[in-house]
C-alpha cells in the first residue's frame, strides 16, 4: 500500500491511529468499501455551561440533514454531555484543542458564545463561512448580521426584557436557518438507569415526581421557600404521588433536611451521567434550574419550570412543560439579590405548583 492510496478525506480517517473499519474489520483504503468522503467540515464553538451546551445540540439535526456527509467538530468545556454518535471530534477547550482547530480548514465555523476567548477563537479559525460571535477591534463583534439581535439582547437588559424569541430560534437564526422543532440530543446511557430500578420498585406504581429543590450558588433569587417545598412534598404524598428529591452537592444538605421533615426519598448525589439516568425514571420534573430543565427536555419528561429572573420567552419547552412564575412579577432581572422585602418566589403558591404537576403528569 502506498501513501497515494490513503483516503485522507474519508470520515473514518483518524490520522495518527487506525480508523474503525481497519481496527474492527482489517480494511485498508485501497480496497475499502466503507469510504465516505467528507463534503463539509463544520466547527461548532459552544463552551458555556452544561445546560447551554445541551440546548445547542438541536443544530446537529439540521447540519446532518442540510449537508451530506459532514464532518463535525465541537469545542466545549463540557465534552461529556455531547452525543458522541453525532459528532466526529469532540474537543475540550484547552491549548491542544485550540492548536488543532486553528490549524484545520473548515467550510463552516460557528461560535455561539459571547465570551472573549470563544470570540477570539472564531476570529483566528480558517473557514469559508463564519457565523455567530467573533472578535474585532478589541471587542466582541458579529460574524454576520444574523447575530446582531442575540448580541444586543445580551448587552442591554431593557432590550432583553422585550425579546420574544426563544433561545433555539435565536441560534438557528444566527446560523442562517429556521428552527423547526428539532429535538435535543442528550448523551444518555440507558444502562445506567438500571441501578435506579429499586426506586421504581419503592414507588410501587405511583407517579414519580422529581423535585430539583435548589438552584446552585449563582442564582439564589430563584429559590422557592423551604416551607413551600415541605408543604408540596406532603401534598404530593397525600395525593398518591412519589416525590423524589434531586440535586447536586449544593443541595445535599437541603435535601437531607426535606427528607427528614417529610420522609420523601432522597438517593443522594451522583456524577452527571448517573444524574441523567436517575432523572430518566421520573414521570415529571419540577425545577428552577436551567441545567435540570435541559436534562428533562432532553429526556422528553413533562416539566414544570419556575421562572422569575429570566425572560420566559427564552425557554422552548416543546409543548411538554408549564412555566410557573410569581403573580407579582420580578424586579431583579438576571439578578442574584432581591430588592424586595418579600421575595417574589414567595408569591408562587403550593397549590399553583401542585395544580401544574397534576395537570401535566
Amino acid at each position: 500500500m502506498k501513501i497515494s492510496e490513503i483516503k485522507f478525506d474519508c470520515k473514518h480517517f483518524k490520522g495518527e491511529i487506525p480508523c474503525k473499519p481497519n481496527k474492527l474489520r482489517s480494511k485498508v483504503c485501497s480496497s475499502c468499501n466503507e469510504y465516505e468522503k467528507i463534503q463539509t467540515r463544520i466547527l461548532i464553538i459552544k463552551l458555556g455551561a452544561i445546560g447551554d451546551v445541551m440546548r445547542s445540540t438541536p443544530l446537529l439535526h439540521r447540519f446532518k440533514h442540510d449537508f451530506p456527509s459532514p464532518h463535525i467538530t465541537w469545542v466545549t468545556l463540557t465534552p461529556e454531555i455531547l452525543p458522541k454518535d453525532w459528532i466526529d471530534d469532540i474537543y475540550r477547550f484547552d491549548f491542544t484543542s485550540v492548536y488543532k482547530v486553528q490549524n484545520t480548514e473548515y467550510d463552516i465555523a460557528i461560535n455561539l458564545d459571547k465570551d472573549k476567548e470563544a470570540c477570539m477563537l472564531l476570529q483566528n479559525v480558517k473557514a469559508k463561512q463564519k457565523f455567530g460571535f467573533t472578535w474585532k477591534d478589541n471587542h466582541v463583534s458579529i460574524a454576520t448580521p444574523h447575530a446582531e439581535h442575540k448580541l444586543i439582547t445580551g448587552i442591554f437588559d431593557n432590550i432583553s426584557k422585550e425579546n420574544t424569541k426563544n433561545y433555539l430560534q435565536e441560534i438557528f437564526e444566527i446560523c442562517n436557518m429556521e428552527f423547526k422543532g428539532e429535538s435535543y440530543l442528550l448523551n444518555f446511557d440507558e444502562k445506567l438507569a438500571d441501578q435506579f430500578k429499586y426506586i421504581k420498585e419503592k414507588a410501587a406504581g405511583k407517579k414519580i415526581i422529581g423535585l430539583n429543590t435548589g438552584c446552585g450558588k449563582r442564582w439564589q433569587t430563584r429559590l422557592w421557600p423551604e416551607a413551600y417545598w415541605i408543604e408540596l412534598i406532603k401534598k404530593l404524598q397525600a395525593q398518591n404521588y412519589f416525590p423524589l428529591l434531586l440535586g447536586g452537592p449544593d443541595e445535599d444538605e437541603m435535601n437531607k433536611k426535606y427528607t427528614a421533615a417529610t420522609g420523601a426519598f432522597y438517593p443522594g448525589t451522583f456524577s452527571l451521567p448517573q444524574f441523567i439516568a436517575l432523572s430518566s425514571i421520573c414521570d415529571g420534573i419540577l425545577t428552577a434550574v436551567s441545567m435540570m430543565m435541559h436534562i428533562a427536555i432532553g429526556l422528553k419528561k413533562p416539566l414544570i419550570l419556575f421562572v422569575n429572573i429570566f425572560n420566559k420567552h427564552e425557554f422552548e419547552l416543546y409543548g411538554n412543560g408549564i412555566i410557573v412564575e410569581p403573580t407579582s412579577g420580578c424586579d431583579c432581572y438576571y439578578g442574584n439579590s432581591c430588592s424586595r422585602k418579600n421575595h417574589c418566589m414567595n408569591d408562587i403558591s403550593v397549590e399553583t405548583v401542585y395544580k401544574a404537576i397534576h395537570q401535566l403528569v
